[in-house]
C-alpha cells in the first residue's frame, strides 16, 4: 500500500508539473472579455466559444468595392476589396474596409450560410494576434464580437468561471 501511495504521489507531482509547463505560457481568459480592434480602434465585449472554429463579427452595409461584376458565387470575389459597417454592444459604429482573405462555409442552428473573411488585429492584456475574422450580421445578438478557436489556439485557455473584468 505504502509503494501505490508514493507512486500516486510522484504521479500527481509529474503530472501537474507537465501541465504547467504546457500551460504557462498561456493566458487566461473567461467567458466573456473586452478585446480591443486595432483597425476599428473600438472595444468589444466578445463572447469566447471553443465552439466556434473562426471568429466573428457584426458587419452590415456590406458592400464589393472597386468592382462592377455581379457573381452570385462568393468565391469569385477573393482578393478583391470589401467595406462593412460594425457596431459594437455600446452602439459606436466603424466601417472598415479590407481584402477579402477567405469565404468560408459555416454551419449553426440557422443551416449553412456562406460569409466573407477579413483579417483583423485584436488585443487582449497586452498581447496582439493578427487572425481571420468573418463577417455576420450580428443585430440581434447579444455580442457583436464572438472569438473562436483561431483567436485561442495556441495563446489562450478558457476559464468559465472567470469573470469579465
Amino acid at each position: 500500500m505504502k509503494k501505490f501511495f508514493i507512486s500516486l504521489c510522484l504521479l500527481l507531482i509529474s503530472t501537474s508539473s507537465f501541465a504547467d509547463e504546457t500551460c504557462s505560457n498561456k493566458t487566461i481568459v473567461g467567458q466573456i472579455e473586452t478585446i480591443h480592434i486595432k483597425e476599428l480602434n473600438s472595444n468589444y465585449q466578445a463572447r469566447i466559444d471553443t465552439g466556434a472554429a473562426t471568429t466573428s463579427i457584426h458587419a452590415t452595409n456590406i458592400k464589393i468595392v472597386g468592382t462592377d461584376e455581379e457573381s452570385d458565387n462568393m468565391r469569385d470575389h477573393l482578393g478583391d476589396t470589401i467595406k462593412f459597417t460594425t457596431y459594437n454592444e455600446n452602439g459606436d459604429a466603424s466601417e472598415h474596409t479590407g481584402r477579402i482573405i477567405r469565404v468560408s462555409k459555416i454551419r449553426n442552428a440557422q443551416g449553412v450560410e456562406r460569409r466573407y473573411a477579413v483579417r483583423m488585429h485584436l488585443e487582449f492584456d497586452g498581447k496582439e494576434k493578427k487572425i481571420a475574422v468573418n463577417l455576420r450580421d450580428r443585430s440581434k445578438l447579444d455580442y457583436k464580437l464572438l472569438i473562436g478557436r483561431n483567436w485561442l489556439e495556441g495563446d489562450y485557455l478558457v476559464d468559465v468561471e472567470k469573470n469579465a473584468e
